[in-house]
């Protein structure tokens, strides 16, 4: 389990219970003066400052507020997770009218969820191959399979250039065939290297995804590469983990910045109707990506319990998610069919664009590139 990533719920919860409203219990009320500001107070709560009139002062209750900090979210969680998995566009549509104290706010529950997310894939082993491993001299077997056809083509390949050499494309082809069979060859001398017991000078196990990473990048040459961005890259790839462990972290750091990047694209969609502001889409998108991250943590649990269940959970998730944007545009902007339609088409199109945009500024923080 990654300690960074443990650390990092326990900073979501905080920093979500911080931008949260309080609403939680004060204990029995008692008489007297706000042991705060001073003014004189009659129920659970000071009505000029606001702090509860019983002040605990006991071990426990330190230890209470410390899980109340992380699990802030008390009943209103139950409240809002519903709505937010099946009506979507009720939750978005009353939090931005003020309907709020029986919610959980959008960005509590954004940070909270982000950093839930990333802390089970840590724990999960995010850096390893997931399911059932195919047993050593099968892979063996199917990998001199693929390595004799392989040699096939590229032998086709080259009896086709000898016979009409103006062809347009076949020396690029040869040259994409001898690549392949090159990184075949070395896969399957991995692999019976892992047979023999070896062992590499390294330190990566013979066979993992590390090791053919690391094989297979580094004698990558760049003929034209503008700024070395492309062999800083291939570089940093000698390391394998390393650069899961940096990207991993450096994704749930600046998981933030999908927000402020997709706004300006719900703006786009919305550019020549009036009665609406960035405040809304900025509720939108907190509460959708809330839903997509609660998604894609049960998909992932499903499919370590069993790979079938989770294939379909994966499926069905893929589906879901342009028909949660539909009646979460339907609802929260008060749509038609047709206008939550074509919306929701533009707005897949937009997320591609967004998760792309993410994915280059996670590698270039990440990586330093």
């Amino acid at each position: 389990m990654d300690m960074d990533a443990a650390g990092g719920v326990v900073t979501g919860g905080m920093l979500a219970s911080a931008v949260e409203k309080p609403t939680g219990h004060a204990g029995e009320h008692h008489a007297g003066t706000c042991s705060d500001c001073g003014s004189p107070v009659e129920r659970k709560f000071c009505s000029n400052c606001g702090q509860p009139t019983h002040v605990h002062r006991s071990l426990l209750h330190l230890g209470e507020e410390l899980l109340h900090g992380v699990m802030h979210f008390d009943a209103r969680i139950w409240r809002t997770l519903p709505l937010l998995a099946f009506n979507p566009g009720r939750l978005t549509r009353e939090w931005v009218q003020g309907k709020r104290t029986r919610y959980v706010s959008p960005l509590a529950l954004f940070l909270f969820t982000i950093f839930l997310l990333f802390f089970i894939l840590s724990f999960a082993g995010g850096g390893g191959a997931s399911g059932p491993t195919t047993p050593l001299p099968e892979q063996i077997a199917t990998t001199e399979a693929a390595l004799a056809e392989s040699r096939t083509a590229l032998a086709e390949l080259k009896a086709q250039a000898g016979a009409d050499p103006a062809e347009p494309g076949i020396e690029g082809m040869i040259t994409g065939a001898e690549q392949a069979t090159a990184a075949i060859e070395r896969r399957l001398e991995s692999l019976k290297a892992e047979a023999r017991g070896e062992t590499r000078p390294d330190g990566l196990k013979q066979g993992s995804w590390q090791a053919e990473l690391k094989d297979n990048t580094k004698n990558v040459k760049f003929t034209s590469d503008a700024g070395g961005i492309g062999a800083k890259v291939v570089k940093k790839l000698q390391n394998p983990e390393l650069v899961v462990y940096k990207l991993q972290q450096t994704m749930y750091k600046y998981a933030f910045l999908l927000v402020p990047l997709s706004i300006p694209f719900m703006g786009l969609l919305f550019l020549w109707k009036r009665g609406f502001t960035f405040y809304d889409h900025g509720v939108f998108v907190l509460y959708s990506l809330t839903f997509i991250s609660i998604l894609g943590m049960a998909i992932a649990g499903l499919l370590a319990l069993n790979q079938t269940l989770g294939g379909f959970a994966l499926t069905f998730g893929l589906l879901w998610v342009p028909v949660h944007m539909f009646f979460q545009l339907k609802g929260a902007y008060s749509l038609r069919v047709w206008s939550a339609l074509w919306r929701t088409f533009f707005l897949l199109n937009f997320c591609t664009i967004v998760v792309s945009l993410f994915a280059v500024a996670v590698i270039y923080l990440g990586l330093g590139v």
